[in-house]
């Protein structure tokens, strides 16, 4: 008995250790914008992360100095797989949460998309291209940014435009002086209509500069590293979006050619590193992400 009593706390321990692990890396992963984006509640966070190491330190004190009898071993053991399921259904009621108000978000981006020709679809290309682009990123790369928000910035790139006169945004021809500098405007636009979210200030930067160049030369001059690194994405797959969906102005073009005006806009346009990456991922990959194509 006393045998099945110290194993009981012992495969406890473990699995509190076990359950430290996972819960420091759940929380590590809720730095998106759904859940706040960087701005966590740390003290929240921080007094679980004690009270769970706490009831390890209590298990081993427990094995090593105390005389636990076989009720207290199932105790402490249960007790153990509490805390992990716990742990597991509130990432599941999050994971659930985030799917969900991202598919709202779908369904709100596919109202802004019919506002006109140019724009239907578009959105949720970019973020479907951002879903396989994350993928395809060396870990190096993408271990400062979670992936829930670069598809809400993805998908939202474009919200500004429902602040452009529907005369300018369904223009078949290139645009005045004048409207272009309006239309310039709309990641502003966005920015200010995302401003009331207050979670959303986390990407706000990074759809109002996703028409800066490499080359200083995009919609605010900012250039080289000055870039947010998610607006340097966006602005490879929205144009590739744009490349090969077509507009009123020009006719759709193939995925060969759009990956070679890509490359041909390396170093100037796109960060070089990030092209090399995009063009790399599979063709295949690539074609599914078009809204009219099969689903990710």
């Amino acid at each position: 008995m006393e045998t099945l009593t110290l194993v009981l706390i012992l495969v406890g321990a473990a699995n509190m250790v076990s359950n430290i692990v996972f819960y420091t890396i759940f929380t590590f992963k809720m730095r998106d914008v759904i859940s706040g984006g960087v701005k966590k509640d740390n003290a929240m966070i921080i007094t679980g992360l004690i009270l769970i190491v706490f009831f390890l330190f209590g298990y081993i004190y427990v094995s090593i100095f105390a005389n636990p009898n076989i009720v207290t071993g199932f105790i402490l053991f249960f007790g153990s797989l509490f805390v992990s399921i716990m742990i597991i259904l509130l990432r599941h009621l999050i994971a659930t949460s985030k799917e969900r108000s991202l598919e709202v978000a779908q369904i709100l981006i596919s109202v802004i998309d019919a506002h006109g020709p140019n724009l239907q679809g578009h959105s949720m290309h970019v973020k479907n291209l951002m879903t396989v682009f994350y993928k395809h990123l060396p870990r190096y790369l993408k271990s400062d940014y979670n992936l829930v928000s670069l598809e809400y910035a993805a998908l939202l790139h474009d919200i500004g435009k429902l602040g452009m006169p529907e005369e300018i945004l369904n223009k078949e021809g290139q645009l005045n002086e004048e409207e272009e500098a309006l239309m310039r405007t709309h990641p502003q636009v966005a920015v200010r209509l995302l401003r009331s979210i207050k979670s959303f200030d986390y990407i706000a930067d990074w759809i109002l500069y996703h028409h800066e160049r490499i080359d200083g030369q995009g919609y605010y001059f900012k250039k080289g590293d000055s870039i947010p690194f998610p607006s340097k994405l966006i602005a490879i797959i929205d144009s590739y979006s744009a490349i090969t969906m077509g507009r009123v102005y020009s006719t759709p073009r193939t995925y060969e050619e759009a990956i070679e005006i890509i490359k041909s806009e390396s170093g100037s346009k796109f960060e070089p590193e990030l092209v090399d990456i995009f063009v790399s991922i599979p063709k295949e990959e690539i074609i599914a992400c078009d809204p009219k194509n099969k689903k990710l």
